[in-house]
């Protein structure tokens, strides 16, 4: 089991405690001398007031988050989790991420998801009614752009017509893809395009309001799992899949560590489905607290769950 911390650029009315560059460093150094495998950031780069009243929260964009991050340490690999394809033309993503792969020495994990936030999606003028076919189509053309030259290829609004990308990302053949969501769509997406998915506990209520499927118990994500592998299997696909979650009782806005017997035997269940990597929020009242809880999650945790 792998572990990705949370860097939390979603504290923006904190100041700067938490979206320096300085502060960015500190917490992605901490987390990697913790033991974390990966620190991960979000994006909303324009969200309405509506759902930010309801909840929701601000976050700096992820590329100059995670460079401020990668700049700081040496191991802890590059998560976005979640970026929007549809929000932005496909190669100008391609460009960032295959630019943040480059310096970073080979880092970056490409977390990936439709969104589900209409405001947000009209602010930038992206299309909301067809976000999965936009999410489908970008992929296949960032894919291209980092590994052909004199690429033609048209999608909706934008067409290449004999056009190359250079530097390529240093990972072959790319970053590793991770399709975010929980729907049998984004299941699809992961055996067609990706290597892993990135599913999260949501329950019937919230899942109406995100778009997708509920997960609420170890049983659906194991089924999920099991039909993820079927789908891969039947497009010829016999390599392992990731498969990165939140764990069932956490969140982004964690208010205290997890229990340590409690969260490790959730671990070895979810080790046991299928479960490659999780995505974990630290308790962050402050920027040292924040650093204080990733040694403890990493000496109470992470290290326990490594000598077993």
């Amino acid at each position: 089991m792998r572990f990705s911390a949370q860097l939390p650029t979603d504290r923006v009315t904190k100041g700067t405690e938490f979206t320096s560059g300085a502060a960015i460093g500190e917490m992605a150094r901490a987390a990697e001398a913790a033991g974390f495998d990966a620190g991960y950031v979000t994006e909303h780069p324009f969200p309405s007031d509506e759902w930010l009243a309801s909840g929701g929260h601000h976050a700096l964009d992820p590329f100059v988050a995670l460079t401020a991050a990668a700049t700081a340490t040496s191991r802890l690999r590059l998560h976005t989790n979640l970026l929007v394809l549809a929000y932005r033309n496909p190669f100008v993503t391609a460009k960032a991420i295959a630019s943040l792969d480059v310096v970073s020495g080979g880092r970056v994990i490409v977390g990936v998801g439709a969104g589900y936030l209409e405001g947000e999606y009209r602010a930038l003028g992206a299309d909301f009614e067809h976000r999965n076919e936009v999410s489908d189509d970008a992929i296949t053309a960032m894919k291209r752009a980092w590994s052909e030259t004199g690429v033609h290829y048209e999608g909706r609004g934008y067409r290449a017509a004999g056009n190359t990308m250079l530097p390529a990302p240093l990972q072959k053949p790319h970053p590793p893809l991770w399709i975010g969501g929980n729907s049998r769509r984004a299941r699809r997406r992961v055996a067609e395009h990706a290597q892993g998915w990135s599913p999260f506990p949501v329950t019937p209520d919230f899942g109406r309001r995100t778009h997708t499927a509920a997960i609420e118990t170890m049983d659906d994500l194991a089924g999920g799992i099991r039909e993820l592998r079927a789908l891969a299997a039947e497009r010829g696909r016999p390599e392992p899949l990731d498969v990165n979650f939140v764990p069932f009782g956490t969140g982004m806005q964690q208010r205290a560590l997890p229990d340590a017997d409690g969260f490790c035997e959730q671990m070895q269940k979810l080790e046991a489905i299928g479960v490659t990597w999780v995505s974990m929020g630290i308790p962050c009242p402050s920027r040292a607290a924040y650093c204080e809880n990733a040694a403890r999650f990493g000496s109470e945790i992470i290290a326990r769950l490594r000598r077993r």
